[in-house]
């Protein structure tokens, strides 16, 4: 498939659209994903979960530690945007490929909250005490689009693989959840009741629309893959996580998300307006 990249004289960075893009004005809700998307509170969080399963993976004769760190790098990121249960019950599976007796699942989760937790207390507890402004921790732009959805009377909707506790205390605390009230959900400890296809069914159904009407902004592959499959519209967040602002697409979500049929690529939300006007008018 031909693929366009290119500064549009009405963007000031990139956005790349696929063949298959076809404007929708039709649309009338929206879902988003949130770590990531929206929220860099979790940044860096492969930098810890990758360690962990590298550490806990039985060893195979002539294998390094960067071996076994590809190795739990290809597990996780495959599935990234799911629960994290899930990638706990994938290190299970390799644990016991390699002759090794893991524990459950949840205990391995748990563990890697509580890494997780060292490494994000500081950005959370300077954003609590107003040391720091939430929108260092805000996809750059994330408000200018959330605002003009809500000015254009689309219904917002989050979803998140993180448990939803935490995607709600984040959300507050970054300010964002006043876009989307009661409809945030992330996940629970009952990990087959919840997953985003399930959240986007339910879209459809409860407010009676076909699928595309939905619009989804993600940068893990179930949201845009879950989207893609129900005829919605999914654009890819490609952000460069780690310098926040950049204007650079990450490389490895670009390709990844258009594998599984995002139509749109976008780095950050510096270009909202115009993309909204492309995509809804």
């Amino acid at each position: 498939m031909n693929r366009s990249a290119q500064p549009w004289p009405q963007f000031n960075g990139v956005v790349e659209f696929t063949e298959s893009f076809v404007p929708r004005p039709e649309i009338s809700h929206v879902l988003f994903d949130f770590d990531g998307t929206l929220s860099l509170l979790r940044e860096g969080w492969p930098e810890v979960m990758v360690p962990m399963f590298a550490e806990l993976l039985p060893s195979r004769p002539n294998e390094t530690e960067g071996d076994r760190r590809q190795l739990a790098l290809d597990d996780i990121m495959r599935l990234n945007g799911k629960q994290t249960i899930y990638q706990m019950i994938q290190l299970c599976e390799r644990i016991k490929e390699r002759g090794g007796q893991p524990r459950e699942p949840l205990w391995y989760k748990r563990e890697y909250l509580r890494r997780l937790d060292a490494r994000i207390r500081g950005r959370i507890e300077g954003v609590r005490r107003g040391e720091t402004q939430p929108e260092e921790f805000l996809v750059f732009g994330a408000c200018h689009i959330l605002n003009e959805l809500k000015r254009r009377g689309l219904e917002l909707y989050l979803a998140s693989g993180t448990d939803e506790p935490f995607v709600k205390e984040e959300a507050a605390l970054l300010g964002i959840d006043r876009y989307f009230g009661e409809r945030i959900y992330g996940a629970v400890d009952d990990y087959k009741s919840f997953s985003k296809k399930m959240v986007i069914d339910r879209i459809l159904k409860e407010n009676g629309i076909a699928g595309s009407e939905l619009l989804t902004f993600g940068d893990g592959y179930v949201e845009i893959e879950n989207t893609r499959e129900t005829g919605g519209l999914p654009v890819a967040v490609a952000s460069d996580e780690a310098h926040n602002g950049s204007g650079r697409i990450d490389e490895w979500k670009r390709r990844r998300l258009l594998e599984v049929g995002a139509q749109v690529v976008i780095p950050d939300y510096r270009d909202a307006l115009a993309l909204l006007q492309i995509i809804l008018e």
